[in-house]
């Protein structure tokens, strides 16, 4: 099977005044001729590593049974990172979602044959990760039409954000639970129920004109259950 190849670099964030690494996955017959839709995954090493998200992708592109996509990984540099960038509350939240929309993806743009309109972008990412994916796609609906949810942390401002979002015919949204997930350890040390807020916000989503996936899993907070779960995903959102 013919594989895609991997690019390791980095950009800096003057948004977060630091430098953030990008692991770039490109599809093996990549040419600069044509134009690509990418997929930008938080937790991005988690997603190559774990959930086998490049792989998927090849056996998929050389199927031809989904587009060939480009795949940005962003990995977090320790669970405290994550939280203070992922976390609705985190001190660096706001200062991220300006840095994929104004930061990422002019670099992403310029430096990749890419498509410079919403459908062509995606977004991915679990539990905090995923959080994260909806709100970049609801702040910023004509920057990123697709956002990928496995598993995400919903509080009430997030269902309120998706209740008063005036454009939902821009954003596609796949969204997938666990029915274990009752009691799922968080890093500020408690257990949360996942389960019911995001049945709370599916119910909120199902009643706009999202285009909208929405199916829940027999298991728990894991990437064993949502590893399984990335060939569907990417049928989803880039079947041909």
């Amino acid at each position: 099977m013919n594989r895609g190849t991997y690019q390791d670099t980095s950009l800096y964030s003057e948004y977060l005044q630091e430098e953030i690494p990008l692991q770039i996955y490109l599809p093996y017959n990549y040419s600069p001729l044509y134009k690509y839709s990418f997929l930008i995954a938080n937790d991005g090493s988690d997603y190559f590593k774990l959930g086998r998200l490049g792989r998927t992708a090849d056996e998929l592109i050389e199927n031809d049974e989904i587009e060939e996509l480009i795949i940005v990984g962003i990995p977090y540099k320790s669970v405290e990172d994550r939280r203070r960038k992922y976390h609705p509350e985190g001190e660096q939240s706001e200062a991220y979602l300006r840095f994929l929309v104004n930061e990422l993806v002019p670099f992403l743009d310029e430096e990749y044959a890419t498509f410079h309109l919403g459908y062509g972008r995606a977004l991915i990412g679990d539990s905090l990760a995923a959080t994260v994916a909806l709100r970049a796609g609801l702040e910023y609906p004509r920057t990123f039409g697709k956002a990928i949810l496995h598993s995400p942390y919903v509080d009430d401002d997030l269902k309120e954000k998706v209740q008063s979002f005036k454009e939902p015919e821009l954003l596609s949204i796949y969204h997938v639970i666990g029915t274990e997930e009752t009691e799922v350890p968080t890093t500020d040390g408690q257990t949360k129920n996942f389960i019911n807020p995001n049945r709370d916000l599916s119910n909120i989503i199902k009643e706009r004109d999202f285009d909208y996936f929405y199916d829940e899993f027999e298991g728990g907070h894991l990437w064993k259950h949502w590893q399984p779960d990335m060939k569907r995903a990417l049928l989803h959102m880039f079947k041909l």
